[in-house]
């Protein structure tokens, strides 16, 4: 007992009564133990420690140490793999977890991958206020969306605030996100964040009647004055997919080293085609904007749009030197050559 007193001192726990680790609900457990990281699983037969955690034989109870939470979550209902899953996954973190590099890979490593995120300023007087309303709400939707608070005052949070084009001053915002092969981010049509507001929009997105939410940049009345045109994701169609010009578009990120290496060979290639009448050279900051169909996986991303297409998009996954891309551009390509080549060739070049 002094044992687990000291061990949930520091993390999650689960205990499992079991007078018989073999019976049904007990093979359940251990399987999950066994699939499980980052939470400490333990099991007990003894009547004392069953009558104080009030548990009978095969019960199930989540004890905490998280900060204005109920330490203990006994388990109800069937015992199976799906629902000691879901159980786990809405008791292994807070109600609502702070943003921060100890608890991302929690956050991003777990089981759901649909995340529902409020940013606000630690300091603002309303926080207090907001976090408990937020802990309410986010009782309606435990086991279906990881609810995560970010400071916005906080030097750190800058490259996520960024990720979502949102800053300190905007003041308290709430996005939710759906991990998949990128990021889906979907946003609200209101700006206070009230208890009602919070969960309708919660509820909206499970229910799958949101429409995703792209970031954009306003676009720069000088975007196409330099050879190299500058993409927002309000004039990216536009540009991108016309169908009388091929497209060369850089994704870059501001802070990318191999993006910054790239720069002055794709201001080279921008320069000599800057009279072509049917060759674009463009770049695009992938970190304030975004478009729909196009995934970013890492910087820098290249990708083709042929003229004449309908729209397709091709990996561009050849050599970076210039007379590498003067003799994609000039040359005959297959898209579908470039397309199958360019997942094997991109941890070489690209930097998250």
């Amino acid at each position: 007992k002094q044992w687990y007193q000291r061990r949930v001192a520091i993390t999650a726990g689960v205990v499992g009564a079991f007078k018989d680790r073999a019976s049904e609900a007990g093979a359940v457990y251990t399987a999950a133990a066994s699939d499980t990281d980052g939470v400490v699983f333990m099991v007990t037969d003894n009547d004392d420690l069953m009558k104080e955690f009030g548990l009978e034989d095969g019960g199930i109870v989540a004890v905490r140490d998280f900060a204005d939470e109920e330490l203990r979550v006994v388990m109800e209902g069937d015992k199976t793999a799906e629902s000691l899953g879901t159980f786990i996954s809405a008791n292994r973190l807070p109600s609502v977890v702070e943003f921060s590099d100890e608890t991302a890979p929690m956050i991003f490593g777990g089981d759901i991958k649909s995340h529902f995120l409020i940013f606000g300023d630690n300091e603002h007087e309303a926080h207090a206020d907001l976090m408990a309303v937020f802990r309410k709400v986010s009782k309606g939707s435990a086991g279906k969306l990881v609810h995560v608070y970010v400071n916005s005052g906080k030097a750190d949070n800058g490259r996520i605030l960024e990720f979502f084009g949102i800053k300190k001053e905007d003041g308290q915002v709430t996005r939710i996100i759906q991990l998949g092969e990128g990021v889906d981010k979907y946003a609200p049509d209101f700006t206070d964040l009230t208890e009602e507001n919070l969960a309708k929009f919660a509820s909206d997105y499970l229910s799958g009647n949101l429409k995703k939410h792209l970031n954009s940049e306003e676009i720069p009345e000088d975007w196409d004055a330099l050879p190299v045109k500058v993409l927002v994701g309000k004039n990216f169609e536009a540009v991108a997919f016309d169908e009388t010009k091929d497209v060369l578009v850089e994704f870059y990120a501001p802070w990318c080293g191999h993006c910054k290496q790239l720069t002055p060979i794709w201001d080279e290639l921008g320069e000599k085609y800057k009279d072509h009448e049917s060759i674009v050279i463009a770049k695009m900051d992938s970190t304030a904007n975004e478009v729909a169909d196009v995934t970013v996986k890492g910087f820098p991303t290249l990708k083709f749009f042929p003229k004449e297409s309908g729209k397709k998009v091709v990996d561009y996954s050849g050599g970076r030197t210039l007379e590498d891309f003067v003799a994609f551009l000039d040359g005959d390509h297959d898209a579908e050559a470039e397309d199958d080549k360019a997942d094997e060739d991109d941890a070489d070049h690209d930097e998250l």
